[in-house]
């Protein structure tokens, strides 16, 4: 089975990334799937494409979603 693997590109003192990152790290718990964070603002091309479109949910190498998490549809990309 491939490890799926999900980013989430968060910034600093964002209250949606930190609420993003909670439900991503429960739910790739839940599958055993790996995720790792970015923070769009160490980067000028990554704050330059996500703007204050963060949080944006990349699963395996694909945005999957911004804003906030859809659970169900997360968990099915992941299963």
């Amino acid at each position: 089975m491939t490890q799926r693997r999900v980013i989430v590109y968060t910034r600093v003192d964002c209250g949606l990334c930190a609420k993003a990152e909670a439900e991503v790290a429960r739910i790739c718990a839940d599958v055993g799937a790996g995720w790792t964070t970015v923070d769009v603002d160490s980067d000028p091309e990554l704050r330059a494409e996500y703007g204050d479109r963060v949080p944006v949910i990349e699963v395996d190498g694909r945005e999957h979603g911004f804003w906030r998490v859809e659970e169900d549809r997360l968990r099915a990309a992941l299963g």
